[in-house]
Parts: structure tokens; C-alpha cells; sequence
């Protein structure tokens, strides 16, 4: 199963709700790739790698060569592991392959060509994204069996996730029929405020009946940023915390979802 996190806004969560729930699937037992798919590798810095730009090998060099039609770096060259979690690192470098990707022939599938062959070694493989809808959120796109949306109610804008819902409708039907939108996770709420009550009623009253809205909503919480701060997950950091219980509701309702 493989997932993307999407969204073309900063701000949503992206890549704390990767990590988070990369480990709370581990936590139940689930062998999960992380895949860096952002220049920025914010996900890399929160796995514990301090200096992503001086990596040997990341997913530059990987994309690089598969669209040069090298030999791919052993495995053991890229991969770094936690437990039940391995990650493929990224760093800036990784924006040149976005602009190569431009004028390369069949460039939407490159990610593909690497993940294909590794998905009967995971449970789950999850894809964060950079914010915005170009060449690297499509190859994600392509790639994945479903897209996990996540909302900031205080960045809320219908017109923005429009957009996102658009380019997975077109990746549907010229790239990659299988995808499907596995549903929308509120993130950083505070449930207290009229600001998250309203925005909250928008999503459902816009998406709700088409698009499946997440149980577990993703508390607004300070612990988050600490976390990441010292590479942690919220699990590991702060296991009773109510942002590690609402991860943990998520990954559940994953499997219980079929897979």
C-alpha cells in the first residue's frame, strides 16, 4: 500500500503526520518505508540524519539514475532504519530533478520505477510531498495507491484543495487509474475555537459526502515541535499524549479500512 501526503499548502502537517504515522503503523506491528519526496527533507531532519545536504545518496541520486538508466545504488547505500521503519533521504538536490523531469519522456513514472519493485517488502510505503502541485507531487501521485490530504482548519481554503482534488482526478485518468483519495485528516486543532468549528463544518459540508473525513482529528499541541525538534516521534517522545493517542486512532482506522 502505497500512500502519498498531500497538500500544495505549507503548513498542514505534512511531514509530522508522515513520521507519526509511519510509527504509530510500526507500533502495530507494520513494516513502513518513509519516502523524503521534498528539497526542503524536513522528513530526513526528523528522522535523526542532522546534515541531509552531505548525504552520500538520496533520492537525487536515485532519480537521477534510473532517469539516466543507471544502475540503482544498492539499498543498503540509501536506506536508513528505525526499528520497523526504513526511510529514503532527501535534501535540496532534489529540486534539480524537478526541472530534468520537464523534458524527460515518461517523467511522471519515475518514482514508480523505484517503488514498484519494493512494495512486497513493506505493509505500507508513505510519500511526503513538497507543497505545491508540480512535477514532483505527480510522480508521488503516480506512484501511490491513495492521497491522505491534511488540513490545517486554520489555513483552511476550499479553493486550494480544489485544486489538489483536480490534479488527482487527471493523474487518475492519464497516469495512474488506481489512485484513489484515502480522506482528509484535520490537523492542528484546537476544537475550542470558532475558527476550527467553522472550518471544520466547510470541509464537511464541501467534501463529506464524497470524500471520507478522519475520525481522528490531530490536536493542536506545542509537544508536536519538540518532538521533531530532538527527532522523535509523538510516540516516543510523549506516548500519552493526546496528539500520540490521535496518530494512533489514524493508523487504525488505516487497517481498518482493508489494508
Amino acid at each position: 500500500m502505497i500512500i502519498t501526503v498531500a497538500n500544495q499548502k505549507g503548513g498542514t502537517g505534512k511531514t509530522t503526520t508522515a513520521y507519526n504515522l509511519a510509527y504509530a503503523l510500526s507500533h502495530e506491528g507494520k513494516r513502513v518505508l518513509l519516502v523524503d519526496f521534498d528539497p526542503q527533507g524536513n522528513l530526513t531532519l526528523c528522522f535523526g540524519i542532522e546534515q541531509p545536504d552531505r548525504l552520500k545518496v538520496s533520492m537525487f541520486h536515485i532519480m537521477n539514475a534510473i532517469m539516466s538508466d543507471e544502475l540503482l545504488p544498492a539499498p543498503d547505500q540509501y536506506l536508513h532504519s528505525q526499528g520497523n521503519i526504513d526511510l529514503t533521504p532527501s535534501n535540496i538536490e532534489l529540486s534539480i530533478i524537478e526541472i530534468n523531469l520537464r523534458d524527460e519522456m515518461g517523467g511522471e513514472k519515475t518514482l514508480t520505477t523505484l517503488l514498484e519493485p519494493m512494495k512486497h517488502q513493506y505493509d505500507y510505503i508513505i510519500i511526503d510531498t513538497n507543497p505545491s502541485l508540480g512535477l514532483l507531487t505527480i510522480n508521488a501521485l503516480a506512484a501511490s495507491d491513495s492521497v491522505l490530504i491534511p488540513v490545517n482548519p486554520q489555513l483552511w481554503s476550499a479553493t486550494g484543495l480544489t485544486q489538489l482534488l483536480n490534479i488527482i482526478i487527471k493523474v487518475k485518468k492519464r497516469i495512474n487509474p488506481r489512485i484513489t483519495i484515502e480522506g482528509i485528516l484535520m490537523t492542528m486543532c484546537d476544537t475550542r475555537t470558532l475558527l476550527y468549528k467553522e472550518a471544520f463544518r466547510l470541509v464537511q459540508d464541501h467534501y463529506g459526502e464524497s470524500i471520507r473525513i478522519f475520525e481522528s482529528q490531530i490536536p493542536l499541541s506545542v509537544k508536536v515541535g519538540e518532538a521533531n525538534f530532538y527527532s522523535q516521534s509523538i510516540m516516543e517522545f510523549h506516548p500519552k499524549s493526546k496528539v500520540a493517542l490521535a496518530y494512533q486512532g489514524l493508523a487504525k482506522e488505516l487497517m481498518n479500512h482493508g489494508y
